[in-house]
């Protein structure tokens, strides 16, 4: 029996906190974007975020892991990964602060978000032939039922627009298969090393699309300081975060956890924008942290029986 710190259960629970501290990350987009102009286009709020991200990554590489950039070629890189990372990356942050700015910031994330842990069990079941366990399905469904429930409480629903909402799937559906493609990265690179590379060339993808999409931005002061927020913190740290957990956990429970970005979002609509949601608003949180917790509870299973 293994008792160490490096147990499969220790490493899961790691792998766990790690994409909770980057859902954390995440959860403050809504909120630095409701500080913005609104005249920067949406789809250059997230080209110009991957920039950020990719300078980031960058000077991440040249003071912390010099090391092992030092042992890797070029060559040895796995590209065909990396570059099927960054195209769903790319399309990932163009799809999401387009839907999102047609849908409205809170049913656009639940959308999105809502979305994506389905998408990743169904693209794990078709990829691996192994889908997630009845208990991780039970677990994802309720969260993503808390979820429509504190969008219902908050009043965030107004008219459909149908090509914002397809728009939002497009962007679960992408984020969902860059998180099981990085899954196969981080196992055969160091983490920062393979989503500097993801990252970087999703940025070289999103600048020129962004461009023909809606032309030469238009930036304020303050967008700017909201895209290096959203390129360092929501999107580079949080992706290392995310990077490095996923080298403990299953792809989809990593998608599963980011379910959490909407709580800490809901909370910070509470103390900083000053939102007054109901009940049932709360009665969804509620279910959110339950989802999840059958969620971490699926996922560290099978290591608990390992060691029995």
């Amino acid at each position: 029996m293994d008792t160490g710190i490096d147990s499969p259960r220790a490493g899961a629970l790691r792998g766990v906190f790690m994409v909770l501290g980057a859902a954390a990350l995440w959860g403050t987009t809504g909120t630095a974007q409701s500080f913005a102009h609104g005249t920067l286009a949406s789809t250059w709020v997230g080209a110009l975020r991957l920039l950020a991200s990719g300078l980031f990554f960058a000077a991440w590489l040249a003071l912390a892991e010099r090391p092992a950039v030092a042992r890797l070629s070029a060559r040895a890189l796995p590209w065909r990964g990396i570059v099927l990372a960054a195209a769903c990356m790319s399309v990932y942050n163009l799809a999401f602060f387009a839907g999102v700015r047609a849908c409205g910031v809170a049913v656009g994330t639940a959308v999105a978000i809502g979305s994506g842990p389905v998408w990743a069990g169904v693209l794990q079941a078709l990829a691996r032939g192994a889908p997630p366990a009845a208990r991780w399905w039970a677990g994802t469904l309720l969260a993503v039922g808390g979820g429509a429930l504190m969008i219902l409480g908050r009043g965030a629903v107004g008219g459909f627009d149908a090509g914002g909402v397809a728009l939002c799937l497009l962007a679960g559906l992408s984020y969902a298969s860059y998180a099981l493609v990085n899954k196969t990265l981080v196992a055969r690179v160091p983490a920062g090393v393979a989503t500097a590379a993801v990252f970087a060339l999703a940025a070289l993808i999103a600048l020129p699309l962004a461009w023909a999409l809606a032309g030469a931005p238009a930036v304020a002061g303050a967008d700017l300081a909201i895209v290096a927020w959203l390129g360092v913190m929501s999107t580079g740290i949080a992706y290392l975060l995310f990077s490095h957990g996923l080298r403990r956990i299953s792809g989809a429970t990593g998608v599963a956890l980011a379910l959490a970005e909407p709580c800490v979002a809901f909370l910070l609509a509470v103390a900083v924008v000053g939102e007054r949601p109901g009940v049932l608003a709360a009665l969804g949180l509620l279910g959110v942290l339950a989802g999840l917790v059958v969620v971490v509870r699926a996922e560290l299973a099978p290591r608990e029986a390992g060691r029995a």
